[in-house]
C-alpha cells in the first residue's frame, strides 16, 4: 500500500496537537481523512470515515482514548489504534494498551519513529 493510500483519523482534543501530527503525517506521505476532538466525535468519524489507522490521545474530556478504544474495536474488531501519550509507561498508556491500541506514539512527535510505527503496524514487520 502506498504511504498516501494510507488513511488516518487523528483524535486529540487539543487542536494543536492536532495541527502538528496532521502536519507530520502529511509531510511522510500519509492521507489525513479527518479529525476528532473526543472520544465519542472519534467513533462517529471512524464509522464515516473507515481509516485505516487511528491515532488517539489518552487523555481527552468526556470519553478518554482508553474508553474509546475499547468501543472503536467492539465496533470493529480489526481497528488499528495507536494511542499519542508524553508517558510512555505509565498505568494510562498501559491500559490504552490493554484495551487494544497496537501501540504507543511519543509526543513530541517524531517523524521518523511514527512512520516507523505506522509502518510495523500495516506490515506486521
Amino acid at each position: 500500500m502506498a504511504l498516501k493510500d494510507v488513511r488516518i483519523l487523528i483524535v486529540d482534543d487539543e487542536i494543536f496537537f492536532r495541527q502538528v501530527l496532521r502536519a507530520v503525517l502529511e509531510k511522510i506521505g500519509f492521507t489525513v481523512v479527518g479529525e476528532a476532538g473526543d472520544g465519542a466525535e472519534a467513533l462517529e468519524r471512524y464509522r464515516a470515515l473507515r481509516p485505516h489507522i487511528v491515532i488517539m490521545d489518552i487523555y481527552m474530556p468526556d470519553m478518554n482514548g482508553i474508553e474509546a478504544t475499547k468501543d472503536l474495536l467492539a465496533f470493529d474488531p480489526n481497528a488499528r489504534v495507536l494511542v499519542a501519550s508524553a508517558s510512555d509507561f505509565d498505568c494510562d498508556t498501559q491500559a490504552a494498551l490493554d484495551a487494544g491500541a497496537k501501540g504507543i506514539l511519543m509526543k513530541p512527535f517524531v517523524p521518523k519513529e511514527i512512520y516507523e510505527m505506522i509502518r510495523k503496524l500495516l506490515t506486521g514487520k
